[in-house]
C-alpha cells in the first residue's frame, strides 16, 4: 500500500524548484517538500509557480489542485498520463456512446450513493434522532430507479432523494446557529451549504488524483455528461463518497464544537472560512481519508483513500468486460 501523502499549502509564496527538489518560499521562511513521498498537493493560498517546477512534478508524477477565494476548486495541473491504455479508453468511449451501457453505470453511482446517504439517516435514527419518515420516502425513490431508461431520469430521482435527505441535516446537527433550510452554491449562503461545497470539492480532488493512479480517462464520465468540462468521472464517482466522507465529517466538526459560527466570514454575499477553520477542516478530512475500516468482501481493513482506488479498480474491470460493477456502500 502507498505510503505517499497529500501536501495543503494554505499561506502565500512560491513554489521553487533546486535540482532534484522543490521548496515553499513565505514570509515564514523556507520549507522543503519530500517530493519522493508526494501523491498531490493541494493549494489555498496565493502561490507562484514556474515551468521548472511544472516539469519537476510532471516528471514526479504529482498532481496540483487550486481553490480560489473562496476556497472553490479551480482546477488542477494534471501531468501527462503514465498508465495510458488506448484499449480501456476505446472501451470506455463504446460505454459512454452505448446507452444501455452508460445507463447501467449511472444507475449503480446513483444507486449507491443514495444507499450511503440512508445508511447516514439509520445511523442517526439509531441514536435517537427522528428520521424513520425521510429514510422511507428516500427508499421508496431509489426503488424507482430500476425503472428508468434516461440518465437524466435517474439524476432527477437523485436530486428529489437529496432533496429529502438534505431536510434531515437540521435534525442531525441540532444546532440553530446552523439552520440548512436549502441546498445554494456559487457563493453559499449558509455555513451547513459552505461547508456542504468545500467538502464536496475535496472529495472531487481526491477520486481524481486516484483516477491519475489508474487507466481510466477523467474525462469520460458516465453519469455527468462528457461535454467542455475537463473532468467528469470523478464527479461521478465522487457522489459514492461524500456522504461516506463528507456529509458526515459535517455533522462530526459541528456536534463536537470542532466549527463553530465565529470560524465564518461573511463578504460579497457569501460565506467563507478564516483561515484558521479552514486548516482544522483540512486536517480533518486527510485524516478522515487515513482511518481504516475492515471490509469484509477483503476481509482486511483499508483506507478511506485506498476504498476510493478499490472502486476504481472496479470500474476499470467493469469497463473491460470481466466483472460486473457493484457501487461500494457502507457495511456498518
Amino acid at each position: 500500500m502507498s505510503t505517499k501523502k497529500t501536501i495543503y499549502i494554505f499561506s502565500s509564496g512560491d513554489l521553487r524548484r533546486k535540482q532534484n527538489t522543490v521548496y515553499f518560499q513565505s514570509n515564514k521562511g523556507k520549507k522543503y517538500l519530500p517530493v519522493e513521498t508526494i501523491e498531490g498537493v493541494m493549494i489555498f493560498g496565493e502561490v507562484n509557480i514556474n515551468k521548472k517546477v511544472l516539469d519537476f512534478f510532471s516528471q514526479k508524477n504529482i498532481m496540483l489542485h487550486f481553490f480560489n477565494y473562496y476556497d472553490y476548486y479551480m482546477g488542477s495541473f494534471y501531468p501527462r498520463e503514465h498508465y495510458n491504455s488506448g484499449c480501456l479508453l476505446l472501451r470506455q468511449c463504446t460505454c459512454y456512446n452505448q446507452q444501455e451501457e452508460r445507463n447501467k453505470l449511472a444507475y449503480g453511482f446513483i444507486d449507491g450513493a443514495i444507499s450511503n446517504m440512508t445508511k447516514n439517516l439509520k445511523y442517526y435514527n439509531s441514536r435517537g434522532k427522528d428520521l424513520q419518515d425521510n429514510i422511507k420516502k428516500i427508499n421508496e425513490l431509489q426503488q424507482k430507479l430500476s425503472d428508468q431508461n434516461d440518465v437524466n431520469e435517474l439524476m432527477a430521482i437523485e436530486g428529489n432523494a437529496k432533496h429529502e435527505y438534505y431536510k434531515c441535516f437540521n435534525k442531525i446537527i441540532d444546532n440553530k446557529d446552523f439552520t440548512f433550510e436549502k441546498r445554494t452554491k456559487r457563493p453559499p449562503k449558509n455555513y451547513i451549504n459552505c461547508m456542504i461545497s468545500f467538502l464536496n470539492s475535496l472529495v472531487y480532488t481526491e477520486v481524481l488524483s486516484s483516477i491519475y493512479k489508474t487507466h481510466l480517462d477523467p474525462r469520460i464520465g458516465f453519469l455527468h455528461s462528457t461535454n467542455f468540462r475537463r473532468f467528469s468521472l470523478n464527479l461521478d464517482v465522487a457522489e459514492i463518497f461524500k456522504p461516506i466522507i463528507g456529509d458526515r465529517l459535517i455533522f462530526s466538526l459541528i456536534n463536537k464544537g470542532i466549527i463553530k459560527k465565529s470560524d465564518f466570514d461573511e463578504r460579497s454575499g457569501g460565506i467563507r472560512y478564516k483561515e484558521k477553520s479552514m486548516k482544522a477542516i483540512v486536517e480533518k478530512f486527510d485524516k478522515r481519508l487515513n482511518e481504516t475500516i475492515k471490509l469484509k468482501s477483503l476481509n482486511r481493513k483499508v483506507s478511506y483513500r485506498r476504498l476510493i482506488l478499490l472502486e476504481l479498480y472496479k470500474l476499470e474491470k467493469y469497463i473491460l468486460g470481466e466483472k460486473n460493477y457493484t457501487p461500494f456502500v457502507m457495511e456498518w
